[in-house]
C-alpha cells in the first residue's frame, strides 16, 4: 500500500507539465530517499508511515496541479510536515527529508 502510494507520486511527478526537468529530477531524488525512510518506519509504525505517504501524495498533487490553489497547497504541506511530528529523535533523516520536500513543493507556487 505504501509502496503503491509512493510509486503513484513518482508517476505524478514524472508526468507533471508544471515542473521543469531540473525540479523533477530533484523531487524524484528526494522521493527515493523518502521511500527508504518510510519503509524503515513502516516496520515499527505502519499507520504513521501510511499517513506520511498519504500526505506526501496529497502535497505533490496540490503542488503540481496546473490550476493551483495556494491555500490547498499550504494546507496539504502543513499536513505533510505534521505527519512527522514526534519523530525528530527516532527518525531524524525522515523529518529532514519531509521538510526538504515540503519546502521544495512550497516554492513551486512562488
Amino acid at each position: 500500500m505504501i509502496d503503491l502510494t509512493l510509486n503513484e507520486i513518482e508517476e505524478q511527478l514524472r508526468k507533471s507539465d508544471s515542473l521543469d526537468e531540473a525540479r523533477k529530477k530533484e523531487l524524484l531524488q528526494l522521493l527515493g530517499t523518502l521511500k527508504s525512510e518510510v519503509s524503515r518506519l513502516s516496520e515499527t509504525n505502519d499507520q504513521q508511515a501510511r499517513s506520511i505517504a498519504g500526505f506526501a501524495q496529497l502535497s505533490a498533487h496540490e503542488a503540481t496541479r496546473a490550476d493551483q490553489n495556494p491555500r490547498l497547497r499550504e494546507l496539504s504541506l502543513l499536513g505533510f510536515r505534521s505527519s512527522v511530528d514526534g519523530f525528530e529523535k527516532s527518525h531524524p533523516h525522515l523529518v529532514q527529508i519531509v521538510n526538504t520536500i515540503s519546502n521544495t513543493l512550497s516554492n513551486l507556487g512562488i
